[in-house]
């Protein structure tokens, strides 16, 4: 089976992965020149990691990663350092943070080398599984990239532009993000992203700050800080603040240490510890409304391209991950049997029956999180911290673990 994957990043990376190691002779393209992470850090929660072990990944995840950040006090605290609430550490369950680059690289590494084809720009895409290339589709006998040499920050491409090209693939899967091209396929009309009305900062120390046991979220009034330990020592930070979607600013490093200074220790000792030209900012965005399907033919969406979701519940990089193992275990038998044709399509519809209620379901709780903590009113910012003082721990914990909860399909 000749499966094409758009976009090279977790999700696409994770499906390749999977599919190659079941059988399937799979080929990456990337549009962009090389293959990038993105200088941030992702939390990956019991879910994602289920879907690692399903993809053979676990060991080496767990060798750049740390499960001391399970015992750290987390919840939201006040712009003073006040908790608001405390996430009982029995409803977090495993829970793991990793700096992308170090993921990206995982998935690199496990990929035959020639998998990955950048500078490769999909055009168009029909049902039947055939694309249409702009640049990059290069024959068996023209050099291309090879995964061993790719780092996470880089990749020496040898592909050229060439003049467009249509390519025929028992399968495509669309893993091209946010702005997926792939989408309007399987939509029948584009959908377009949805500003959420914040946007969000990120950024790595480049030395190790001490959190005194302490990470989660600090909440003010529209404005938001997060923290996670990686395994090294360094942290993970995010900053959110609601602004308009085409708003500028001159310094970056500098408008984060202004919107967030007098915030408790050690928020202004992480920004600090943070070089400028790391702290990057997003605009926050999901879909601007749900898909009726995730596939049609022989193209199936996944990831972001699929249920694009803010990050409050940090389950973006889980949900592409579940969605990655499950098309690999449904797909499996279908390797193992040598069958393609309508077969496939059957795989593809039990996929989209699995995946997209649940996606959904955790997309528009993320979003409504995000609005409820980027109050900006005194009076309504004051009533949620009330609100969520009184909430008991085992509501929590039962919310937690509803996302939380997730194990491969049976086949």
């Amino acid at each position: 089976m000749r499966i094409a994957i758009i976009g090279a990043g977790i999700g696409g990376l994770s499906a390749a992965v999977g599919l190659q190691r079941a059988g399937a002779e799979v080929t990456v393209f990337e549009r962009a020149p090389e293959v990038r992470a993105g200088g941030s850090g992702l939390s990956i929660f019991a879910n994602g990691l289920a879907a690692l072990e399903t993809l053979g990944l676990s060991e080496a995840f767990d060798a750049v990663t740390d499960a001391s950040v399970e015992g750290f006090t987390a919840g939201q605290r006040r712009a003073d350092g006040r908790w608001i609430a405390q996430v009982p550490n029995d409803s977090v369950g495993a829970l793991r943070i990793v700096d992308r680059a170090d993921l990206h690289l995982i998935l690199l590494e496990a990929l035959t080398p020639g998998t990955i084809r950048t500078n490769a720009e999909v055009a168009s895409a029909r049902a039947d599984g055939t694309l249409t290339f702009t640049t990059g589709f290069v024959d068996s006998d023209t050099a291309i990239v090879s995964a061993a040499s790719v780092s996470a920050a880089s990749t020496d491409s040898a592909t050229a532009s060439l003049p467009s090209a249509e390519v025929p693939f028992d399968l495509v899967i669309g893993a091209d993000g946010l702005h997926s091209r792939v989408r309007s396929v399987v939509s029948g009309e584009p959908v377009a992203p949805r500003y959420s009305g914040y946007s969000a900062w990120r950024g790595i120390t480049s030395v190790p700050v001490d959190l005194s046991g302490e990470a989660g979220e600090s909440v003010g009034r529209g404005r938001r800080f997060g923290i996670a330990p990686l395994a090294d020592g360094r942290v993970y930070w995010f900053a959110v603040a609601n602004m308009p979607q085409d708003a500028v600013f001159a310094d970056e490093k500098a408008t984060v240490e202004q919107m967030f200074a007098g915030w408790h220790s050690p928020i202004a000792e992480l920004i600090a510890a943070t070089p400028a030209e790391e702290v990057r900012r997003t605009a926050i965005s999901d879909l601007s409304r749900r898909l009726a399907r995730f596939h049609r033919g022989r193209v199936v969406l996944l990831g972001d391209a699929a249920h694009a979701m803010t990050p409050n519940l940090g389950q973006g990089g889980g949900q592409a991950l579940e969605d990655a193992a499950t098309l690999t275990v449904l797909l499996t038998p279908l390797l193992a049997g040598h069958r393609a044709g309508s077969a496939v399509e059957t795989a593809l519809q039990s996929c989209d029956d699995l995946r997209r209620p649940r996606t959904q379901a955790i997309a528009r709780k993320s979003r409504l999180m995000g609005q409820v903590f980027q109050l900006e009113s005194p009076l309504l910012a004051g009533l949620r911290d009330a609100i969520f003082s009184a909430v008991p721990s085992r509501f929590i914990a039962a919310q937690a673990a509803s996302v939380q909860k997730w194990s491969p399909p049976p086949v």
